[in-house]
């Protein structure tokens, strides 16, 4: 593997973890779980954050290695720390669910990273975000609505049934229902159950 990333390397003139994680990808794509875990892991042992998000991927889904969660968020945050998007992403959600530490401290540490995910143009955060401030111990209605907007036009049908549930109820913003239904609509339009049940209600 190592030759075959030296060989790659050399051709395209880009750096060895670079090239480890090509290979791992192409690995990954024609099915050859382990031999991806591998190069990702060389490569992300080397710092590259590519490769260590591809590591935590792994190990979240037990691909070309056993699963482990633990394993999963370490990489996470590895990647995180070098402001890849989605491991930061990733690794909030890891936090919320499996981290280490206080509740207080773990929630605190997650918002943040999602939030730079959310700015990065990252649609799962900008979704997550938006709901959590929605339901939130203490809600932040036009936060959440901002984030769901966010995600709604980045085409997550989801945020936009959420985008259209705050219009009808008046959450963050005046309430409309007739702007609320041209939401629904999009929703449903995009495949959304839960958006076609609310046009028929």
């Amino acid at each position: 593997l190592e030759e075959a990333a030296f060989q790659l390397q050399q051709i395209f003139r880009i750096d060895i973890s670079i090239a480890l994680n090509i290979l791992g990808i192409e690995s990954m794509r024609a099915g050859h779980c382990r031999v991806a875990f591998t190069c990702f892991k060389l490569a992300a042992d080397r710092g590259y954050s590519k490769a260590q998000f591809n590591v935590g991927l792994c190990y979240e889904h037990g691909r070309g290695t056993e699963k482990d969660l633990e394993k999963a968020g370490f990489y996470y945050c590895q990647a995180a720390s070098s402001r890849h998007p989605m491991a930061q992403y990733r690794y909030a959600r890891y936090l919320l669910q499996h981290g280490p530490g206080s509740l207080w401290h773990r929630h605190h540490q997650a918002v943040a990273l999602l939030e730079q995910a959310a700015g990065a143009g990252i649609t799962e955060a900008q979704a997550y975000l938006g709901v959590f401030y929605l339901r939130g111990l203490q809600p932040q209605e036009k936060k959440g609505l901002k984030y769901l907007l966010q995600a709604a036009n980045s085409g997550d049908a989801q945020s936009r049934y959420h985008v259209g549930v705050c219009y009808e109820q008046g959450l963050g913003v005046q309430q409309n229902v007739a702007e609320a239904l041209r939401h629904y609509r999009q929703s449903a339009a995009a495949g959304n159950r839960q958006a076609r049940e609310r046009l028929r209600a």
